[in-house]
């Protein structure tokens, strides 16, 4: 629900007489404070420029609108108070990936609309440290940043016209993305981040004039960026806790965010513990020949039939089958176990498997479509190595999750209200199957809540309530960021979380039945 006081704020400005010749500006600036209860606000020219014939031909009436940064609050436009002249901002989650955006009516706060589409910086590397590597040639940087804010700006526009607005009507954008995204969209260098001792070259960017982003909004609009609190801890996460309300809670919680790494965060209002860890490409198709990003045809659900052990498998918009992604791929996993196709190591059971195990270059290949039933006129097939790459994925995030919440936090995973899954990945992730392979802990399935795109939700936040501003500060202040300590401890958790479900088999009483 919106907040009475969002950032679009109709004011009454005090009317200036023979006894009192305080300049507009300044009695701008005095409503504007009294307004905001603050003690600072930033007038650009822009609006000065016309300021005393707007304020006389409204009547000393107007409609504000504000935004903030680190300093003040900043007066963004002023516009007349009797104009039905639409107030938009708009939300954007930078992934490395995907990138997804919302249009949002900042008087309302209702959302109007969404749109995703591919990071067009992936034609020039796939992941972060190949983008890296990139911007520090030559032109590399610009041509890094141009991809993404053309990209961006196309679809916003795209976004206006599909319902009916210009893009003249957004006001605000906030973005929100990993260490490495966020320094690229505003075209700053990022090759430290890769090197020791991995320094980000800024970790609270400020507000900006949208022209300095190169976007193309509102004349007098803004941008802003999350935070990051270092290398490996973006903007994208603590917009993760903001959408959760993680740092409200008061009982311990946890937010586990899954892509190429594992980013958790575990805490309360009272404290917050975060690290960053390799929970291994194969869940997004860095590894494994079969996994890949979701889209039509691409499996993202796979279950045994109770009747006849088969394997049954669901795609995006019910297409025939291209491939498997991260959460299809947990589910295989969980279905090869549970029938028993594959073993407590990880391996495939001949016996089990029958005839849909082939053995091609020495290395068996379980097959999961044959090629009369793909998309692509070739066998969908899980091999060996894929399965390997995921089994190391599995126990490694298991690994992380118990370090950060029994050795870190001091807590036991019974102790925690709740297990939040955020991030694309997390949007589809059956937790059951995550279970059922030991990636996750055996808790009551209604300690899990998938979150879906916490980053654009925490951004979606910040645009319709002000309040959140102070939060954002509050959240990356109050986090203690640690280092995951590779040492031989965290080596043998590591080598017992690689059996299915773990070498402890105690710690999943809720598959005790099931193998």
């Amino acid at each position: 629900m919106m907040p009475q006081k969002g950032f679009v704020r109709t004011i009454l400005v005090e009317t200036p007489s023979l006894t009192d010749n305080t300049a507009d500006a300044q009695r701008l600036e005095k409503c504007l404070l009294d307004e905001l209860c603050t003690d600072k606000i930033r007038i650009p020219l822009q609006v000065l420029k016309n300021l005393p014939s707007n304020l006389r031909s409204w009547g000393f009436k107007a409609r504000a609108v504000l935004f903030k940064d680190r300093h003040s609050w900043i007066l963004v436009d002023l516009l007349n108070p009797i104009s039905n002249k639409p107030v938009l901002g708009t939300a954007v989650d930078i992934g490395t990936t995907r990138i997804t955006m919302s249009l949002i009516d900042l008087e309302s706060g209702q959302e109007i609309g969404e749109a995703g589409f591919d990071n067009p910086q992936a034609v020039i590397g796939p992941d972060v440290l190949a983008r890296i590597h990139y911007s520090s040639q030559n032109t590399g940087l610009d041509e890094l940043n141009h991809l993404v804010i053309d990209a961006v700006n196309l679809n916003m526009s795209a976004l206006c016209k599909e319902y009916g607005y210009q893009k003249e009507n957004i006001y605000l954008v906030t973005g929100a993305g990993n260490t490495t995204m966020t320094h690229l969209f505003l075209g700053i260098e990022s090759f430290e981040i890769i090197k020791e001792p991995y320094i980000p070259c800024v970790n609270i960017p400020d507000t900006q004039p949208a022209g300095s982003l190169g976007l193309d909004i509102n004349e007098n609009g803004v941008g802003f960026l999350f935070p990051n609190i270092g290398s490996y801890f973006g903007g994208d996460l603590i917009s993760g806790i903001l959408f959760s309300d993680l740092d409200q809670k008061e009982d311990p919680c946890i937010m586990v965010d899954v892509g190429t790494n594992a980013e958790i965060v575990v805490g309360n209002k009272d404290w917050l513990i975060a690290c960053a860890g390799a929970a291994g490409p194969a869940l997004e198709g860095g590894v494994s020949k079969m996994g890949m990003t979701a889209k039509p045809g691409v499996i993202d659900q796979v279950w045994i039939d109770p009747y006849t052990r088969d394997l049954m498998i669901h795609t995006i918009d019910g297409k025939k089958p291209v491939g498997i992604c991260g959460s299809g791929m947990i589910d295989l996993a969980a279905s090869l176990f549970l029938s028993k196709r594959i073993d407590i190591r990880g391996k495939f059971f001949k016996p089990a498997c029958g005839e849909r195990l082939l053995e091609k270059d020495g290395i068996n290949h379980f097959i999961l479509v044959d090629e009369n039933h793909s998309g692509t006129g070739e066998p969908i097939c899980l091999s060996q190595v894929d399965l390997n790459s995921l089994t190391s994925s599995k126990a490694a995030m298991y690994t992380i999750l118990e370090v950060i919440v029994k050795n870190t936090a001091g807590l036991e995973f019974e102790d925690l209200h709740k297990f939040y899954v955020a991030g694309t990945f997390g949007s589809f992730i059956n937790p059951v199957s995550a279970i059922s392979i030991g990636m996750l802990p055996d808790l009551h399935l209604e300690t899990f809540e998938v979150l879906g795109n916490s980053s654009l939700g925490g951004a979606k936040v910040l645009l319709k309530n002000p309040d959140a501003f102070e939060r954002i500060m509050k959240i990356r202040q109050s986090i203690t960021y640690i280092e995951l300590n590779v040492n031989q401890e965290f080596m043998n958790m590591f080598s017992g979380a690689k059996f299915y479900p773990h070498t402890d088999e105690s710690r999943f009483p809720s598959l005790q039945n099931m193998i």
